[in-house]
């Protein structure tokens, strides 16, 4: 059995809590467990709590869930781009998979809630590539 990490960004709390729903549902499916989670403010903090996950010896895989959602500005361009590269630096440097489970970005809220599966999906994603890397 795979043990997981799971960073889940508070900011559109009501979508995350549903996402992180799917993604317990999806470990159980999976034969993973999600043994440690932790929750963070948004997605543009999710890279040091994907870190310190990733450190742990007995966590396979970190997948992470979010959403960034559409304003005025491109400030949604920012936050998803710098959550990705952080995320990125964070499996590369600790030779782990982090998943990428935020919705997002250039869409609306409703966009967003329509997407509640990507939970799931970043769950499976990370044990797919844990296998894979074995």
């Amino acid at each position: 059995m795979h043990s997981l990490g799971l960073v889940v960004a508070q900011f559109y709390d009501d979508l995350t809590t549903e996402m992180e729903e799917h993604a317990h549902e999806a470990a159980a499916e999976c034969g993973a467990e999600i043994t440690d989670t932790i929750p963070v403010p948004g997605a543009y903090d999710a890279p040091l709590a994907a870190d310190r996950l990733a450190r742990r010896d007995e966590i396979a895989a970190v997948a992470v869930l979010g959403a960034i959602v559409s304003g005025d500005t491109d400030h949604d361009q920012v936050i998803a781009r710098s959550a990705a590269k952080g995320l990125t630096d964070v499996s590369l440097d600790r030779d782990k998979p982090v998943t990428f489970g935020v919705v997002g970005p250039g869409m609306s809220g409703a966009e967003a809630r329509e997407r509640a599966d990507k939970g799931a999906e970043a769950v499976t994603t990370a044990v797919d590539m844990v296998e894979a890397l074995a």
